[in-house]
């Protein structure tokens, strides 16, 4: 007799229920969503889950459509089309005040005549909690984001951090279901910026609470999502893990939004090569038709600088034209031989002092064949 699918047999014949774990459900999920200003469409088929305890960044350029797509989720704005189910509930047409969501601003949105436990307090007196069960809660949340004795201060005698804090404490007050946030860091200056991002990030996972965040920012995407939904020209372009979607771009706009990426022009003139000027380059996961014009990418790290004399494949000869020091080593700047395009190369500091960069000398430059990312022109 054969046992069903959901039923395994232990070492003592009797049969067990299957271990493994089921399915998650998406938390969030939108469904086709759409949205039209007269004529101009600002989002178009906008499929996304969310899963449960996920953080992920909306991410793309100006007037891509991502904060209008947040604002549709938050209840701000209303979609023209399509669905927001957030907890298998149907949601779409519901005002703010009845979704389960916190949100933080750009601007912070701080009451100034408010001291900052006011400010947190503001949505808990709305629900007519006792006078202890909110100072408690207060207390709770000025200690998670690092602001224990700040209590009594006004927003103008914060700093722009400090700010934002208390912004985020209002936020998670009610212990919402889903935390939205647009562009909470763009307002403030590089360190806080780095500084606080790591905060954010690590609080989310200490509270596991679900949350989008809108930013046009690579770095700030990269370094806190679970995921990364890309976004261009109100639609969405690639969705994936921040090292998927770097390493594995599967667009031209998704290869030069996300970090520094050099394309070349270029000729598919086999199923495993490209021609890109007077150079043969051998590029095995081609998918590009023979014939047809192609555009190679490569990322500047992964651009080899080899000895002068090294016999190779895929290597060219390119001049230097500038050069910039970062710290960690050098952005380069060359010229190719007999080549229109540009090629932006980074070293190392210790190969750098090898080398011993000077305008005008030439590099070999190899593009390792498994580093090449061959798109249709």
């Amino acid at each position: 007799m054969v046992q069903p699918e959901s039923l395994q047999t232990s070492a003592l014949g009797q049969p067990q229920a299957d271990l493994t774990p089921p399915p998650r459900s998406p938390y969030l999920q939108l469904e086709n969503i759409h949205k039209t200003f007269g004529a101009f469409v600002a989002l178009k088929d906008i499929y996304l889950d969310v899963y449960p305890g996920e953080f992920v960044c909306l991410l793309g350029p100006s007037g891509c459509g991502k904060t209008t797509l947040l604002r549709i989720i938050a209840g701000l704005e209303t979609q023209s089309q399509g669905r927001v189910i957030q907890k298998d509930k149907d949601v779409s047409r519901l005002p703010p005040s009845r979704r389960d969501f916190g949100i933080v601003f750009q601007s912070y949105a701080l009451f100034p005549n408010l001291t900052a436990a006011e400010n947190i307090a503001y949505g808990l007196h709305n629900q007519k909690q006792s006078r202890p069960q909110i100072e408690q809660r207060v207390a709770e949340l000025l200690e998670l984001v690092g602001l224990t004795g700040f209590a009594a201060k006004y927003p103008a005698q914060l700093s722009g951090g400090q700010q934002q804090r208390v912004a985020l404490a209002r936020a998670l007050a009610l212990s919402p279901g889903l935390l939205l946030l647009d562009e909470p860091l763009s307002a403030l200056d590089a360190k806080v910026r780095v500084k606080l991002r790591t905060e954010i990030a690590r609080l989310q996972k200490q509270l596991g609470i679900t949350t989008v965040m809108v930013t046009h920012d690579q770095a700030e995407a990269l370094a806190m999502a679970d995921r990364v939904v890309v976004m261009d020209r109100g639609v969405i372009a690639q969705v994936g893990t921040p090292r998927a979607i770097y390493q594995h771009p599967n667009t031209p706009f998704v290869a030069n939004f996300i970090g520094v990426m050099n394309v070349l022009p270029g000729l598919v003139e086999a199923v495993d090569q490209v021609r890109c000027g007077s150079v043969v380059l051998d590029a095995p996961l081609n998918d590009v038709s023979v014939g047809q014009r192609a555009m190679v990418a490569i990322r500047p790290e992964e651009i080899r600088v080899l000895p002068a004399g090294t016999a190779d494949r895929n290597v060219l000869t390119a001049e230097v034209q500038t050069f910039e020091f970062l710290g960690h080593g050098y952005r380069v700047l060359l010229q190719p031989t007999g080549d229109a395009a540009t090629l932006v190369v980074e070293i190392s500091a210790q190969e750098s002092r090898s080398l011993d960069l000077q305008p005008e000398m030439l590099l070999h430059l190899q593009f390792p064949p498994e580093q090449l990312r061959i798109f249709p022109a």
